[in-house]
């Protein structure tokens, strides 16, 4: 009975958090415009306080109304994308966001500048700069508070046996924010999942003679159907059962290797068939222009930036041992093509004549190098070198192979033709497809504590769905990476 109070409790709760959603939207943005005129305050030298405790009446009209039908857009935009009635992953919902900002921004100049009003361009841009941090802010403290309140929690079972099932509960694990609880796995008949191969505390069970019965038992929670290839035909009964009696219902199809980012779904019109228009982006011109652009201004930006900072490590190297402060390493860019990766030295001069003699002092390390081609406690490391690697500082001069067309800022992980010949298999023409990165999914996703096999996942992913956006995401995700030191050495 009280199991039954509380799954009332929350729907009723669930059925209000659309609307404190849209709130919360309004909220931010007009704080923001509240916010705004503080500019005008330190623009024109005048007491910030005296700003925002007198408003400006009918000085400010033009101004309200303005911001009042932008807004309005803007609040219509995110409920036309789900943003309110659908959850999604934080950096795409971030990325919608983003683009919906820039759309009224636009749209704000091009009225601003037409010359036919008398506004306050400062005030709508300074407005317009608070949003971009206020919004994403007051949705993330909104849902933090609806998840402690108990509101956000949306009960979800998956249904599975297999690899697909595991990657789908891995993938919601990954996503605390969307608010999703795994709270069973239920395994149809006919399959017997191997021992501790879901990533879950959550029971495991089986699925019945009657899965809406034992979905209605568990009181009817949203439900990720997640099975492998091989079980969708053995299966039919039961996928038929969910997607005409069952409302709340998600399907994760065992898609692996396709490009899914951007995948367009095809209806047929009186027929059961479903067909996905994939689109690879870095195979098309203009994305590959696009990236080379942003890979060109930022870089640029960056050397002026970091220039003084790129001396003095170059000058403490120097003056560690009197040796060169940079150093290049083969690597296998696009087309296949070998290029210098360039380096600052984080080593001895004699590294390769140090790594000899310590692998004969412990040659039970020698199959950790081989197989990562990095040791934890490296002999050959200098002291100002540590440093530099556990900050990933000793990559900054690869700034300048991106200048130079050889390197991205995001790609899959420059390696030499020994590792592509050895451990890309296949997977070694996809890299060759693309410049490889400074930084990338690898790094983002344990460094050098990922296995080989694991980095070569990642760098085919990447590849096969790379949008700008998530290259902007991507090197956010680095600086906080690197400030952690997360699986550096």
């Amino acid at each position: 009975m009280k199991s039954e109070v509380t799954i009332c409790a929350r729907v009723r709760w669930l059925q209000w958090v659309p609307y404190i959603l849209v709130l919360g939207d309004m909220a931010a943005l007009w704080a923001a415009f509240y916010l705004g005129r503080l500019s005008h305050a330190f623009y024109y030298h005048v007491d910030p306080g005296w700003v925002l405790l007198h408003w400006w009446g009918s000085h400010a009209q033009i101004n309200q109304l303005l911001f009042l039908v932008l807004s309005t857009l803007g609040i219509m935009a995110f409920a036309v994308k789900g943003h309110y009635s659908r959850r999604k992953a934080f950096w795409d919902e971030t990325g919608e966001m983003l683009g919906v900002f820039i759309l009224l921004l636009a749209l704000n100049a091009a009225i601003a500048f037409s010359g036919k009003w008398q506004l306050s361009r400062l005030w709508l841009f300074s407005t317009w700069v608070l949003v971009l941090g206020l919004l994403p802010m007051t949705r993330w403290l909104l849902r933090v508070t609806l998840l402690r309140l108990g509101a956000w929690v949306r009960p979800v079972v998956v249904i599975g046996c297999g690899q697909n099932a595991a990657e789908a509960i891995r993938a919601l694990n990954s996503e605390p924010m969307l608010g999703y609880s795994v709270q069973r796995v239920l395994v149809p008949g006919g399959c017997s999942p191997a021992a501790g191969s879901f990533p879950t505390h959550a029971p495991i069970e089986a699925l019945g003679e009657d899965p809406l019965a034992t979905l209605a038992r568990l009181g009817k929670p949203h439900v990720v159907l997640a099975l492998d290839m091989d079980q969708w035909e053995a299966q039919e009964r039961l996928v038929r059962s969910l997607g005409i009696g069952y409302p709340n219902l998600t399907i994760a199809p065992p898609l692996r290797g396709l490009p899914l980012f951007g995948m367009e779904v095809m209806h047929f019109f009186s027929h059961e068939v479903l067909m996905l228009r994939v689109r690879d982006n870095l195979a098309r011109l203009g994305p590959r222009v696009t990236k080379r652009l942003f890979d060109l201004v930022a870089a640029l930006l960056l050397v002026v930036i970091l220039s003084p900072l790129l001396f003095y490590i170059a000058w403490r190297i120097r003056m560690g041992d009197g040796g060169h402060a940079l150093y290049a390493q083969e690597r296998i860019g696009r087309n296949g093509k070998p290029f210098g990766c360039l380096k600052f030295r984080s080593m001895v001069t004699d590294a390769d004549a140090r790594l000899v003699e310590y692998f004969c002092v412990h040659p039970e390390l020698k199959g950790e190098y081989e197989r990562t081609f990095k040791l934890k406690n490296d002999p050959r490391i200098t002291s100002i070198g540590e440093f530099l690697r556990k900050t990933s500082l000793d990559e900054l001069p690869q700034l300048f192979n991106v200048l130079r067309g050889e390197m991205s800022l995001v790609g899959p992980r420059p390696v030499t033709a020994k590792e592509l010949q050895k451990y890309y298999g296949d997977v070694g023409e996809l890299y060759k497809l693309v410049h490889p990165g400074i930084s990338g999914l690898w790094q983002v996703s344990g460094r050098s504590n990922t296995t080989y096999t694991e980095r070569v996942y990642l760098d085919s992913w990447y590849i096969k769905n790379w949008t700008l956006w998530y290259d902007i995401v991507i090197l956010l995700r680095t600086v906080k990476v690197v400030l952690r030191r997360d699986g550096a050495y």
